[in-house]
């Protein structure tokens, strides 16, 4: 069950991640300005990153077996991270595909929590180590 979960998950990392290049426009509606300035990046830099780095986290979970916890945590560790662009879009209206109503935009910030959890249980990273 948690091999299916973990693939599950790695397949939809690796779809958000091509999404993130395929239409980037999209995406910047929820990069807020502060991440501009602290990172230097213009947004379409920023949305190619986590792309990116969507991409790379989807590989670790298949093809690194020695360090399915440690990609859990990373994978665990970027839901986190870009929660704030979540809440920005929510704070700001903006609509990107499937989240066109502030009710989806707030239902979103739910799912956060639930991805990470995911990403731990998928990976047995919520297990202490021996």
């Amino acid at each position: 069950m948690r091999a299916l979960a973990r693939w599950a998950l790695a397949i939809a990392l690796a779809a958000i991640g091509v999404m993130h290049f395929t239409q980037t426009r999209g995406f910047r509606v929820v990069v807020p300005d502060w991440a501009v300035r602290i990172s230097r990046l213009d947004k379409n830099a920023i949305v190619r990153a986590s792309g990116t780095v969507e991409a790379v986290l989807s590989a670790a979970l298949i093809a690194l077996p020695r360090a399915r916890r440690e990609a859990g945590w990373a994978t665990a560790a970027f839901f986190v991270a870009v929660l704030p662009g979540n809440v920005h879009q929510w704070r700001t209206g903006r609509s990107t595909p499937g989240l066109d109503t502030d009710a989806r935009r707030f239902g979103r910030l739910f799912l956060q929590p639930l991805l990470v959890l995911w990403a731990l249980w998928a990976t047995d990273g919520h297990r202490v180590r021996r």
